[in-house]
């Protein structure tokens, strides 16, 4: 009995000295550490017997912060995650696209103007078209300059697999100088902006789902005249799960489209729809087979592009001059609830959670 003790007890050492020499486990176990400092402050449990190696592992790199802050321990557990956030995607800016026949220079767009229609691309297919806050300024720039220009609608899609993952959260770990206050009073300004260029658009806008979407990309299609998916994509609002509340005006558009519970469903309950499902609910048009998807559409779309455009853009007034306002007063209201919500232990610690499941040991 003895000897086998003796002979766990050397594994168990062996197995330690192992977890903490490899370069990958030593970062996963400071992300740990910091996580729990952040959100529990100083190790205040018990020490794990010496052959539970893994446990024991992770309670030395806790205990090794000693006393330094909740948050302290934050703001290097929000400094390390966006330094590997970066790392991991490299540099975020894509090859610059300038228009055809001039106009602004995008970072995170693909922007162009062909046959009457002009196609706004989101270009960052390494990040899933996550959105950054350069992306969502670029974003506004380019509605406000498809209003203006000869095309007789908007198209949005996005480059690569995904339509769009939603913010990137990494958004999150970039607390300014002012802190997360001064933070979240941007954040909010910038979302009440970017939404109300969606809702003050003056041509049809149409929405080429080529993959999965989440978040805003979702919650913004209610604002939204036309909307084709393919058989791929998905549509999935998990703001609860992040400690988070609807935007985009969908918590008054969503339960008017679909009805107040599937809207909940979605919005409260972090349901994900199929696009087949997501058609029946009325949340989007029409659903094509990925393989014919591309070319269909763009047959659509070059037909409507024969339309008259003043007919085009009136008849678009008349159906939403009813809710402007109305769209408006939502929007407002949803941004100042996001900025409590930002602000929050709840909604930090649930951010956290999500990047530590991505980091797990």
């Amino acid at each position: 009995m003895m000897g086998a003790t003796v002979e766990q007890f050397e594994q168990a050492k062996s197995k330690l000295s192992a977890l903490k020499k490899d370069p990958g486990n030593e970062l996963k176990l400071k992300i740990y550490a910091l996580f729990k400092q952040a959100t529990q402050g100083p190790c205040n449990t018990p020490k794990p017997g010496m052959l539970d190696f893994v446990n024991k592992v992770k309670w030395d790199a806790w205990k090794s912060l000693g006393s330094i802050s909740q948050d302290e321990a934050r703001e290097q557990y929000c400094n390390l995650i966006g330094s590997l956030v970066e790392a991991e995607g490299g540099s975020s800016a894509q090859v610059a696209a300038t228009p055809a026949g001039g106009g602004a220079t995008y970072e995170t767009l693909l922007v162009s103007t062909e046959d009457d229609i002009t196609t706004i691309k989101l270009n960052r297919p390494a990040k899933k078209n996550a959105i950054t806050p350069e992306m969502y300024n670029e974003i506004i720039a380019a509605l406000e300059q498809a209003a203006k220009d000869e095309s007789k609608f908007a198209v949005f899609t996005g480059a690569g697999d995904f339509y769009c993952s939603g913010n990137d959260l990494s958004n999150f770990t970039k607390i300014s100088e002012g802190g997360v206050q001064e933070m979240a009073r941007q954040g909010a300004e910038l979302l009440r902006r970017y939404v109300r260029a969606y809702i003050d658009f003056p041509k049809p806008l149409v929405a080429v789902v080529n993959g999965p979407a989440v978040g805003i990309s979702v919650t913004v299609l209610g604002l939204f005249d036309l909307i084709y998916a393919t058989e791929r994509a998905t549509f999935h609002t998990p703001f609860t799960q992040l400690g988070q509340s609807a935007e985009g005006c969908s918590s008054y558009t969503f339960p008017r489209i679909m009805g107040p519970t599937k809207a909940s469903e979605m919005l409260l309950f972090n349901k994900k729809l199929t696009a087949s499902r997501a058609c029946e609910l009325g949340l989007i048009t029409e659903v094509f087979p990925d393989s014919s998807f591309q070319s269909e559409v763009q047959t659509r779309l070059k037909a409507y592009a024969r339309l008259p455009p003043q007919s085009l853009a009136l008849s678009k007034q008349l159906v939403r001059s009813v809710d402007k306002e109305r769209l408006y007063a939502v929007n407002d209201a949803e941004v100042e609830r996001l900025t409590e919500r930002w602000t929050s232990e709840e909604c930090f610690n649930a951010v956290m959670s999500f990047f530590q499941a991505k980091a797990k040991l």
